[in-house]
């Protein structure tokens, strides 16, 4: 597990938006991503104008906005990340054959490629996906972009593990700036081959322990000291009436003090 901390790793990073990322991350002194899974585009940027400050990522979910555009949303979104300093993550987990994810990211009513600053996909039809989301982001910007590839998930039952991760992680190599790390709940090496990943945890909570649907959440600081870079909180930063202001900073606060704990300072 990597003991330097997030701004020795940003000043050797291959990759210009994962550099970017530990950057503010180290200057905001945040590893917190809000994960808002909601069902307006106001709720969206209200719940963000609030938890900006606290947070060095958002993870969103565009198709389940009712109210989607690229005017009304995608541009407010990216001027409260400006404002508020946290690049954004679309969780779209592409799983497709290199071609059609090529389109998928580039094209259709989202448009992903455009705005999104990091996205995801399976490891299940191999490597041409990441040649396929890698050709659809040179041909759509200018702006970096980097692929986070799923290892492992937080849900109860999945058949993300063994040989799947394993298989998963060798795909990642065939692409040293492109991929910068994983979604997984816990280290995944790779740093004797030259490779720093990005870990990003989802299922991280400080009160509750799982949902009905399967869901299952671990502690801040079990889940940073396995190797997690940035914990990903969803419902506990704003369900069952909690203010998204104190649980920004808390959640904040206590992922900070996890990796300071990590690094011995």
């Amino acid at each position: 597990m990597s003991q330097l901390t997030y701004e020795e790793r940003a000043v050797r990073h291959p990759s210009p938006i994962a550099s970017r990322l530990l950057t503010l991350m180290h200057e905001k002194e945040t590893n917190l991503c809000a994960s808002l899974d909601v069902n307006t585009t106001a709720e969206l940027l209200h719940l963000l104008d609030v938890l900006g400050p606290h947070i060095c990522l958002v993870k969103t979910h565009v198709d389940i906005l009712s109210d989607f555009s690229i005017e009304g949303t995608v541009k407010p979104l990216k001027e409260l990340a400006a404002k508020h300093r946290f690049l954004i993550f679309e969780d779209r987990k592409f799983a497709d054959i290199g071609n059609t994810v090529k389109l998928q990211y580039k094209s259709g009513v989202y448009q992903i490629a455009q705005w999104a600053d990091i996205t995801n996909a399976h490891g299940v039809t191999g490597p041409g996906i990441v040649q396929g989301l890698k050709q659809a982001a040179q041909e759509t910007t200018q702006e970096p972009r980097g692929l986070l590839m799923l290892a492992e998930l937080s849900s109860k039952g999945s058949l993300a593990h063994g040989e799947y991760t394993t298989g998963t992680v060798e795909i990642a190599k065939s692409d040293k700036e492109f991929v910068i790390g994983f979604i997984a709940q816990r280290d995944m090496g790779g740093r004797d081959e030259g490779y720093d990943w990005l870990i990003m945890t989802p299922g991280v909570g400080l009160d509750d322990k799982g949902d009905s649907l399967g869901q299952q959440y671990r502690n801040v600081d079990d889940v940073v000291s396995t190797g997690s870079d940035i914990i990903i909180v969803g419902r506990g930063l704003f369900a069952k009436g909690r203010d998204p202001r104190i649980e920004g900073e808390r959640y904040r606060k206590a992922g900070w003090q996890a990796y300071l704990k990590r690094c011995d300072k």
